[in-house]
């Protein structure tokens, strides 16, 4: 319960950031590029528990270790790192594995792991400093 709020804020700040990069800014280039690969209607439930878990990782192994001490370059640069490696052993799955995945997808998705990963951790951190505070 300690950390419910760090995870929430990881939690939200995620979700709203990809809805916007998905419904938005990236989703023309996804349609093009992935079109044939895609399904009608995304499923709700699984989405839902990847964002669930990809939060709490980012909360136990990138925001909790580094605390809310005043290290942010370590912290930026671990969350980085998880989205870095998360992201890329999903794109270089699908390389592997899914004809016809464009290269162009896959870096541009890994990037974006890295951006969210280091967004997301960002604003768990700050409601993990702001709760140790009170």
């Amino acid at each position: 319960m300690k950390y419910l709020p760090t995870y929430l804020a990881t939690l939200l700040a995620l979700l709203v950031l990809d809805m916007l990069w998905l419904g938005l800014v990236a989703k023309h280039y996804y349609a093009t590029a992935l079109g044939h690969l895609l399904a009608p209607q995304p499923d709700i439930a699984v989405a839902m528990l990847f964002y669930c878990l990809f939060s709490l990782g980012l909360v136990l192994f990138v925001v909790v270790p580094h605390g809310p001490a005043p290290d942010w370059r370590g912290m930026l640069t671990w969350s980085a790192l998880y989205g870095f490696f998360t992201y890329m052993t999903y794109d270089l799955t699908n390389l592997a594995t899914l004809r016809d995945w464009p290269m162009g997808v896959a870096m541009l998705d890994i990037s974006w792991g890295v951006v969210v990963s280091m967004a997301a951790a960002t604003s768990g951190r700050l409601v993990m400093r702001r709760s140790s505070r009170s």
